[in-house]
């Protein structure tokens, strides 16, 4: 007979082995990591069609079978300068729930890497610069062959709310 506490730890490690995946991307010369829960799909780079009045790390909108998907570049979004597309630049499709509501956004990245695992383990606390410098993007780093990986916190990094927020101090 199965106990419901032996059940819930089976149901526990099902949730943890794609808890511990992550797709890795380019940004920047950075390489950078997003919970492999969160990835809806990859597509290829295309232009987003412009929409006025948007901060600059909104680069537009595209189209996903129906959908209208905000396009957002992560460089812009972490005060960095974006580097040109290129054949190898993509948009990963991104699904975060803000408000119990499932949010889509589609964010442009140098180049997608690979699905890696990354136990929790070797995964640090992000780095403590002090209050000047906001590292709330950052769930986390970890060592991958060698160079280190940003792990992002998705629901900061792509907080509808904070960058309202973030363009409005900018902008006045």
């Amino acid at each position: 007979m199965v106990t419901v506490e032996a059940m819930g730890k089976a149901v526990e490690t099902l949730k943890r082995h794609d808890q511990d995946q992550y797709l890795t991307f380019m940004l920047s010369r950075e390489m950078f990591a997003i919970p492999i829960l969160c990835i809806k799909e990859i597509l290829e780079y295309e232009v987003p069609t412009d929409v006025p009045m948007m901060p600059s790390f909104v680069r537009g909108i595209v189209n996903l079978r129906g959908a209208v998907v905000p396009v957002i570049d992560l460089a812009h979004r972490f005060g960095r300068d974006g580097s040109p597309a290129t054949k190898k630049t993509c948009i990963v499709i991104v699904e975060i729930p803000i408000d119990r509501v499932a949010h889509v956004f589609g964010v442009v990245v140098d180049s997608v890497n690979e699905v890696r695992q990354i136990p929790n383990a070797e995964i640090a606390a992000p780095p403590t610069f002090g209050a000047a410098v906001r590292t709330d993007f950052i769930e986390g780093m970890a060592k991958v062959d060698g160079r280190f990986v940003i792990i992002l916190n998705v629901n900061a990094a792509l907080s509808v709310d904070d960058m309202t927020m973030v363009t409005a101090t900018l902008n006045s």
